[in-house]
């Protein structure tokens, strides 16, 4: 049961963070730019690459952090859900469950590959 927990939270979180990835950079350049032409809010997608590689790789410590980081970005998605409308608010819909889901793999992921972690 707990290698099959493993795999779909590592499988989760890692097509989670490309889905994300791809939101954000799609969403300020192509299907909802704050202006005509994008913006560079698209920047906003650089701090999601840093733990790109250790999440693809299994590293349980970016598992850790990374679901830190990814608060910021449910925040943002939040209140441009509440904020914006049309296009945009459904963009920013799904930055809030892309970013939930990619939160609860990495802390079932942490949790289910912590040394003190006893099955019952």
């Amino acid at each position: 049961m707990i290698p099959r927990i493993l795999s779909v939270s590592r499988s989760a979180a890692s097509l989670s963070l490309l889905g994300l990835i791809v939101l954000c950079l799609g969403w300020e350049i192509f299907w909802a730019p704050l202006r005509a032409g994008g913006s560079l809010l698209f920047l906003k997608t650089l701090p999601l690459l840093l733990p790109l590689f250790g999440i693809l790789r299994g590293k349980r410590y970016t598992y850790q952090w990374s679901g830190m980081l990814i608060l910021f970005y449910f925040t943002e998605g939040a209140v441009r859900a509440w904020s914006e409308t049309g296009v945009a608010r459904w963009l920013a819909a799904a930055e809030v469950i892309l970013s939930l889901v990619f939160f609860a793999s990495v802390i079932a992921y942490s949790k289910y590959t912590g040394r003190s972690y006893q099955p019952a």
